[in-house]
């Protein structure tokens, strides 16, 4: 006996109640994990290129110094470099108080191991690199990164 069988089980249809709570909770997630600069880039910035380097795991314990060529509105101003400390233009005597200020705003457990990030575009002669440094040491901010493009060497020949 074959029988036909004309109710066919049909697969439920999927709830979408929880789908809006989902959403909100990504959105929350994203919200908290986020970081924004809140610094505009005065300065051209084209990194070097390395071979090793590594990571900087802890971006909070980390006070960034730009040094480049100096750009309003994306056009180029003068042929100098400029150092930019924050949201604004210093010089090298100004780099001492912008650090110790920066350091001061920090937990007390990150100020052991605060470091300066020179993120110093690939045209600039190393003078002024060597002035901030003297600087720096005379703060006795001592960690210093240079902040690079990883590369291969062979591959950029």
């Amino acid at each position: 006996m074959i029988k036909n069988r004309k109710n066919k089980k049909q697969l439920p249809s999927i709830s979408t109640a929880s789908l809006p709570d989902i959403v909100f909770i990504l959105l929350f997630f994203f919200m908290t994990v986020t970081t924004m600069k809140n610094t505009n880039l005065l300065v051209e910035n084209t990194l070097p290129i390395a071979n090793e380097t590594e990571e900087i795991l802890q971006l909070d314990e980390v006070i960034e110094i730009l040094i480049g060529k100096s750009t309003q509105d994306g056009f180029f101003v003068g042929t100098e470099p400029k150092i930019q400390l924050g949201s604004k233009f210093g010089n090298i005597e100004d780099i001492s108080v912008y650090v110790l200020s920066e350091v001061s705003k920090m937990p007390e457990e990150m100020k052991k191991v605060a470091m300066v990030s020179l993120k110093v575009d690939k045209t600039v002669e190393m003078g002024i690199v060597t002035d901030v440094k003297k600087e720096l040491r005379k703060v006795n901010m001592l960690k210093v990164n240079y902040t690079t493009i990883q590369g291969d060497i062979f591959n950029n020949l």
